[in-house]
């Protein structure tokens, strides 16, 4: 008969703590600017062709999935990209689909609320390996792409009967970068692969930018696109929306956007702005309510550690009374210095108003979002827009 809906085309799936949603673009704008037609499914919303539709969960449920497929097929779309949650894949939500490459990023402690154990959570993970079907076809061969400096590798490794291709930066892996050089500028590396060794630019900023670039070329790799075609797309994308953006408005201090809302997350972020931070940095970060409280003190203990200027705040408060998440956070930084500002506005402008030349802000937690939820409404908040006011009120003065 037939193949099962979906099938036609080449389906590609990420999965992993960080690094999803900047791993799926990047593979999406590869395979576009090599002519294929792609289908994205993802955090912030699905894609088909050139038509957007915004979503709600990371995955799908297998039902409205099958349709957007089909819609997919309809549309003649020849690979699609879509991230993979570990919720999804323990729910059965990717059910039915054959995966021909599968994607892991690295994992973290997230959604423990979820999982309770990191274990449990590297074996949810390990089923969308398993899931890699046996079925072998010339023109779809079944490919695993895994981060080798991830412990969490290992599980994958023995859960996948596919063909493994390793990305890494510690350890010897297929893809290999070396002599990371880091400025706020972008990052330069040695990307040492199946092709040879060559010295590689990228706009993106920092160590996991180079993990996620990584991924990206093994998996366009396998894919059939030649090295050259994929550094050439990749060495001119900038990044992606709420994810270490940066905010430009004539200042002369680098002020970052990002979605950085775990330990894990933020941690990354701090670690990559310390190795270019020429004097101060400041954090602006809250910690979301009606969510799992464990991490607010580790948030704000990470915030003090890394930054020399922290200013907690409120992310998306909901039901919970903001000075009471502030009050959870701040139990993780006894004896430190930091500054509380319930509104985040306020606490925006505070960075921006205090930041001088050589300094850098960081602004986390909410990203790409274009709102904040106080009590049960949605406001307008978009915290590029808010520095970008902040920073030309400052200049005028």
């Amino acid at each position: 008969g037939p193949p099962p809906l979906g099938q036609k085309m080449r389906m590609i799936g990420i999965t992993g703590t960080n690094g999803k949603t900047t791993v799926s673009h990047l593979i999406e704008q590869v395979l576009r600017d090599q002519g294929e037609t792609t289908g994205l499914i993802g955090t912030m919303y699905m894609r088909i062709a050139d038509e957007t539709i915004e979503t709600k969960n990371t995955t799908p449920d297998s039902l409205t999935l099958q349709r957007v497929f089909s819609k997919m097929n309809e549309k003649e779309v020849t690979t699609a990209v879509m991230e993979v949650s570990s919720h999804a894949l323990v729910q059965g939500r990717v059910y039915g689909t054959d995966y021909d490459v599968a994607v892991f990023t690295n994992l973290s402690q997230d959604h423990l609320d979820y999982h309770k154990t990191m274990e449990e959570y590297a074996y949810a993970k390990s089923l969308l390996f398993a899931q890699l079907g046996n079925r072998y076809s010339k023109n779809h061969p079944k490919m695993a792409i895994l981060n080798v400096d991830d412990q969490a590798s290992k599980t994958m490794k023995r859960a996948t009967a596919a063909h493994i291709i390793t990305y890494g930066i510690d350890q010897k892996a297929d893809f290999r970068a070396r002599k990371m050089e880091i400025t706020s500028k972008g990052t330069t590396f040695e990307l040492v692969s199946p092709e040879g060794t060559e010295t590689v630019h990228i706009q993106m900023i920092g160590k996991f930018s180079v993990y996620n670039i990584l991924a990206a070329i093994a998996t366009c790799y396998v894919c059939g696109v030649p090295l050259k075609e994929i550094m050439k797309t990749l060495s001119g994308i900038k990044g992606v929306r709420g994810r270490f953006e940066l905010v430009h408005a004539g200042q002369d201090f680098p002020v970052i956007v990002d979605y950085a809302h775990t330990p894990d997350g933020l941690l990354n972020v701090l670690e990559t702005i310390s190795e270019f931070a020429e004097k101060r940095i400041f954090v602006v970060v809250g910690c979301g309510g009606d969510r799992d409280k464990g991490k607010r003190p580790k948030m704000a203990k990470i915030a003090a550690e890394y930054a020399t200027n922290p200013i907690f705040t409120s992310d998306n408060p909901r039901t919970e009374e903001p000075v009471a998440i502030i009050n959870d956070m701040l139990e993780g930084v006894q004896g430190e210095s930091y500054e509380v500002r319930v509104n985040r506005k306020e606490a925006i402008e505070l960075a921006v108003n205090s930041a001088e030349k050589g300094d850098v802000i960081l602004i986390a937690g909410k990203g790409h979002e274009d709102y904040q939820i106080i009590g049960t409404e949605k406001h307008d908040f978009d915290d590029r827009l808010v520095a970008h006011e902040a920073i030309e009120k400052k200049q005028k003065l």
